[in-house]
């Protein structure tokens, strides 16, 4: 991932020398359980040695590779350059215990899923920041009327921290995705060449894992099989969804037919080149644009599970290049995300007003019920709620500043033979329509992260 849309911390973790630091600490775990042991020859002095003077630098790695043309080969040159460097010539190399009955997947595998362990933990630390944050603002507005809409119309009215609460609730389920994927991809695997052990103690394997926070695969095959990263993968495109549908609404809720709420603009911010009034959702375009990229690289997860027999390489590169984009740009998103929801402009007294700009019509289900109380059929009650609302329809399709739904059914004979002032007085009142909203708050006052 490039460097605009990387933070610092999570960039660290799929830099090489972070990758190199946890290959020379598997490689120097597997010589201390050879050690303790002691069936490959390799004395307690040895390990130790091996550990006080193993090293790697990136640059040498990559100057023995053009050569070897393989990285786990390049790297244990490096590191026996530095293992051997002190030892007398002549005698024994403590280096030759360096990687003793592995494979490179051991190796690599291995140190990946160590990676994406410590990448999750920062989605997941991320996901509960942004959870919070939407639950705190979620109360904050839950008595701020709004209307709510599907399909882009008004439906019927709601509270803005209905908004917030949804989204809330939508990090919880994320993060509990992300919690069960990081738990199937903790798996380390040093099985040696197909898997049978042939040529280590399952021991060492029990040892490397159980030092690294890992549980040791119950049957590689050489490689951990790629489902467990496809998992990962996928939990971080849900993830990513979440956040495009969120940062979607922001969008919507931004326009300027609209205006209820808007992201963060700062002082000195420039909306536009060329019409200086703009302020544009940048940000909310950006999470979204972003997503397309996370959720794109699911696919080539999905597309790294199937492989040759005991194993082949064509997932490495892929995954070598999906992973981290993925796991960087998804941080990326959430801090983003963070600074906006927990900044988010909100305008109650233009969400007020929108209520209001249907004149009435989102009241029409309340009259269906009403008539339908009175006594007459559900189809005729809706053909009277009908024509009166389209009329409405047309006016404000048309501009024209006719009479509102509510006059329209006074008006109504038909209508007003079923219906009192004071029932009409019930019907329009907002709040009529939230008094069980308590039920969804009092749930997400429970909601913990």
């Amino acid at each position: 991932m490039i460097g605009r849309y990387t933070r610092p911390e999570m960039g660290r973790i799929w830099e090489l020398e972070n990758k190199f630091a946890i290959w020379k600490e598997i490689e120097v775990l597997a010589c201390e359980a050879q050690a303790q042991l002691g069936q490959a020859g390799i004395t307690v002095e040895e390990a130790q040695w091996i550990r006080d003077h193993a090293n790697f630098t990136v640059e040498r790695i990559d100057e023995i590779e053009k050569v070897t043309n393989h990285d786990v080969i390049a790297f244990t040159t490096c590191m026996a350059e530095y293992i051997d460097a002190d030892i007398p010539e002549g005698a024994e190399k403590p280096s030759r215990w360096v990687h003793y009955g592995m494979t490179s997947s051991d190796l690599g595998d291995t140190a990946l899923s160590y990676q994406i362990t410590q990448a999750c933990d920062i989605i997941i630390a991320d996901i509960k920041q942004l959870g919070e944050t939407c639950k705190r603002r979620a109360f904050e507005f839950q008595n701020t009327l709004c209307v709510g809409r599907t399909h882009g119309i008004h439906a019927e009215p709601m509270t803005f921290g209905m908004k917030f609460g949804s989204w809330a609730w939508a990090l919880k389920r994320a993060l509990d995705r992300m919690e069960q994927a990081r738990a199937v991809a903790a798996t380390g695997a040093i099985s040696g060449a197909v898997g049978t052990y042939s040529s280590i103690d399952p021991f060492v394997e029990q040892y490397v894992c159980e030092k690294m926070g890992l549980t040791p695969d119950p049957l590689s095959t050489q490689v951990l099989a790629r489902d467990r990263h496809a998992q990962v993968m996928a939990a971080l495109a849900v993830t990513a969804a979440t956040l495009e549908s969120i940062a979607m609404q922001v969008r919507l809720l931004q326009q300027s037919d609209v205006i209820e709420a808007e992201e963060p603009f700062t002082k000195g911010q420039k909306g536009s080149s060329a019409m200086p009034h703009k302020r544009n959702p940048i940000t909310a375009e950006r999470v979204c644009g972003l997503a397309r990229v996370v959720k794109s690289n699911a696919q080539v997860a999905f597309d790294d599970v199937a492989l040759w027999y005991e194993r082949d390489i064509s997932h490495s590169g892929a995954e070598r290049v999906a992973l981290a984009d993925s796991f960087i740009a998804l941080d990326y998103m959430f801090g983003k995300m963070q600074w906006m929801l927990d900044g988010l402009q909100t305008y109650p007294a233009k969400m007020e007003h929108n209520l209001w700009r249907t004149k009435g019509l989102i009241f029409s289900s309340k009259v269906l019920l009403a008539l339908v109380d009175a006594g007459i059929s559900r189809e005729d009650a809706y053909v009277i709620v009908q024509r009166n609302a389209m009329k409405v329809w047309g006016d404000i399709q048309n501009a024209v500043d006719g009479p509102t739904y509510r006059q329209r059914l006074e008006a109504d004979e038909e209508a007003m033979a079923l219906l009192t002032a004071e029932k009409l007085d019930e019907i329009f009142d907002p709040w009529d329509f939230l008094t069980r909203k308590d039920v969804v708050f009092d749930r997400l006052e429970n909601l913990e992260f």
